[in-house]
């Protein structure tokens, strides 16, 4: 059975709009006089409640956008979704899927901009997904896809940092950690890398590499 609360934002969005219906309703089949007093309820039943509505709705709906499930709606996303929430997998994003402090946000949690306008820019970026999907992944099938989704940027150490300090004497007593302290901390060695914790996504790399070694091939063949 599910312990999961309702999402408070929602539910305030719910009852300013119910309430506004109720009191529009009642403005419409009662026809009362234009007092002071019907005058505030007009201003509260179109201005007020629904100022409430749209700023709980706003951020219920950011919120919402969080969700490891709402970033795996897309279909060629759906794998990745589907990787994190496995709980046999081993792989970087379902080792974080599986951490109770932000598992089920674990796609936005590892791919935020953590920046001073780092909500901005990564619902920015988020947009360019959708911009991405609409007119060029849309059609494709997964099997096409997927050698074709790469990280725009490589993944910054500083992102991880956020959890792993580097500080914490458990991180430290790692022979690895140790000796490349320096090069994780300048970026130089990235943590999500072939020789540490590899990719987080594992079978898009090897998607990445089967499609290499069939263009290469290809070429080959070439006259």
């Amino acid at each position: 059975m599910s312990t999961e609360h309702p999402n408070p934002f929602v539910l305030f969005a719910l009852i300013c709009a119910g309430l506004a219906t109720v009191l529009l309703i009642w403005f419409l089949i009662a026809r009362p006089a234009l007092t002071r007093g019907t005058k505030l309820v007009l201003l509260v039943a179109i201005g007020i409640l629904p100022l409430g509505t749209a700023a709980n709705g706003s951020i219920a709906g950011y919120e919402a956008t969080k969700t490891r499930t709402f970033c795996s709606s897309c279909h060629v996303m759906t794998p990745f979704g589907a990787d994190s929430s496995n709980p046999g997998s081993t792989s970087l994003a379902a080792r974080h899927g599986r951490n109770q402090a932000f598992g089920e946000e674990n796609c936005y949690t590892c791919h935020a901009d953590y920046g001073m306008f780092g909500t901005v820019t990564t619902k920015i970026g988020g947009m360019r997904h959708v911009y991405e999907y609409a007119l060029h992944f849309h059609q494709l099938s997964l099997e096409e896809a997927l050698p074709r989704i790469h990280i725009r940027q490589p993944f910054p150490n500083a992102t991880c940092m956020r959890c792993h300090s580097t500080e914490a004497p458990g991180w430290r007593r790692v022979g690895d950690h140790k000796s490349l302290i320096d090069q994780v901390r300048d970026g130089s060695v990235s943590c999500a890398s072939q020789g540490c914790h590899g990719p987080a996504h594992p079978f898009a790399a090897i998607a990445h590499l089967k499609a290499e070694q069939a263009a290469a091939g290809a070429e080959g063949a070439s006259p």
